[in-house]
C-alpha cells in the first residue's frame, strides 16, 4: 500500500475505445479490469474507471480561477514539475487541445502552481499541476 490513501473515481464516457486510447494511449495510464460497460485505469497510482453512458453529456459550468474560466467539473493530479513539462510537451506535440494552456496559476502568491486543462474526447474536463514548493498545495 501507498503511504496515501488513493481515490477512486467513476465517470461518464460516450465510447470505451475513445476512453482507451485517451486514458492508455495518450496519457499513459495502465489499464485494469474491463467489462463490456466499463474499465478501470491505473491513473497516477489512483483508480480512475470509465463507465459507459453515451447519453450523459458533462456540464459545461465554469468558474474564474485566477482570470480564467476553469470548468467546475474536472478532475486531475498533481504531477512533479519535470513529470507535468512533459506531459505538456506531449500533449502539445499531439496537437491536444487545451481548454487553458499550460502556464502558471497564482504567480508569487502562496499556492503558485503549473496548471492546464484540457477534455478527454467524452468532454470530461483534466486539470494536471505542479508545484515548485509542494508544501504550498494547500497554503492560503
Amino acid at each position: 500500500m501507498t503511504p496515501h490513501p488513493r481515490f477512486h473515481l467513476a465517470f461518464p464516457v460516450r465510447d470505451l475505445a475513445e476512453a482507451r486510447a485517451f486514458y492508455g494511449d495518450l496519457l499513459g495510464c495502465r489499464e485494469g479490469r474491463s467489462s463490456d460497460e466499463w474499465v478501470d485505469f491505473d491513473f497516477f497510482g489512483h483508480q480512475i474507471v470509465a463507465h459507459l453512458s453515451p447519453d450523459e453529456a458533462p456540464h459545461k459550468a465554469h468558474n474564474l480561477v485566477d482570470g480564467e474560466h476553469v470548468p467546475v467539473r474536472h478532475f486531475g493530479i498533481i504531477l512533479d514539475m519535470a513529470a507535468w513539462k512533459e506531459l505538456a510537451a506531449r500533449l502539445s506535440s499531439r496537437d491536444v487541445p487545451f481548454i487553458i494552456e499550460p502556464g502558471i496559476r497564482f504567480e508569487g502568491q502562496p499556492g503558485e502552481q503549473a496548471t492546464f486543462f484540457f477534455a478527454d474526447p467524452s468532454g470530461n474536463a483534466l486539470e494536471f499541476k505542479a508545484f515548485a514548493d509542494e508544501g504550498m498545495i494547500f497554503a492560503k
